[in-house]
């Protein structure tokens, strides 16, 4: 029951950082305060420890799960770095040389963890004790809805990633194999729109 309670407080939360207009770096102290700190400290006042939450490091499952899908995201990204709406959109963080363009990815680097402990730890985790397929559809509905907006082939490509994501951590034990394949990706995916 305490797995759905925290699905409700948390669902509306889904949607705060995509309501306030603000810089690069403002959007990632909102996104790391409203996804990972607010709902780390609500969660453990309800009494949950860490490790329900997915906040352990991953099994060897997670890991080799991690390295097969982000080789297989590859073709992926190239193929996206071809449509100029997604090039023209990323990356998202303003760079002036590589220095800028690595802090940048630093800071996507915190979008990212927040990002995931959010859907795929608080989200998910404890209502996949009751109901594992439940839980990862869930998760993955307002993680599609915060993509609308984006260019349009990003919301039927997250509600795809939003469920391996999700599976891929539950069988590694962890939200740190999506965080691992998201910033990843998203980096490799940056650098590629640049290059391109």
């Amino acid at each position: 029951m305490r797995g759905y309670l925290l699905f409700l407080l948390f669902f509306p939360l889904s949607f705060v950082p995509w309501m306030v207009r603000l810089t690069f770096w403002g959007h990632v102290a909102v996104v790391f305060t409203v996804y990972l700190v607010i709902p780390l400290l609500l969660s453990l006042a309800l009494g949950y420890r860490p490790k329900e939450l997915g906040f352990s490091m991953p099994n060897r499952r997670g890991l080799i799960l991690f390295s097969i899908l982000f080789l297989l995201s590859i073709p992926l990204s190239i193929y996206g770095a071809m449509i100029p709406s997604m090039r023209n959109y990323y990356p998202i963080f303003p760079y002036s040389s590589a220095a800028t363009f690595l802090l940048g990815e630093l800071g996507m680097g915190l979008i990212m963890l927040a990002h995931e402990a959010f859907y795929r730890g608080f989200l998910l985790f404890p209502l996949a004790r009751r109901n594992e397929w439940l839980a990862i559809i869930l998760q993955d509905i307002p993680y599609t809805l915060v993509h609308i907006g984006k260019p349009g082939i990003e919301v039927p490509y997250a509600f795809i990633a939003g469920i391996i994501f999700a599976k891929m951590d539950l069988d590694g034990e962890s939200f740190l194999p999506s965080f691992l394949l998201h910033w990843s990706g998203s980096a490799f995916f940056d650098l590629l729109c640049v290059l391109t």
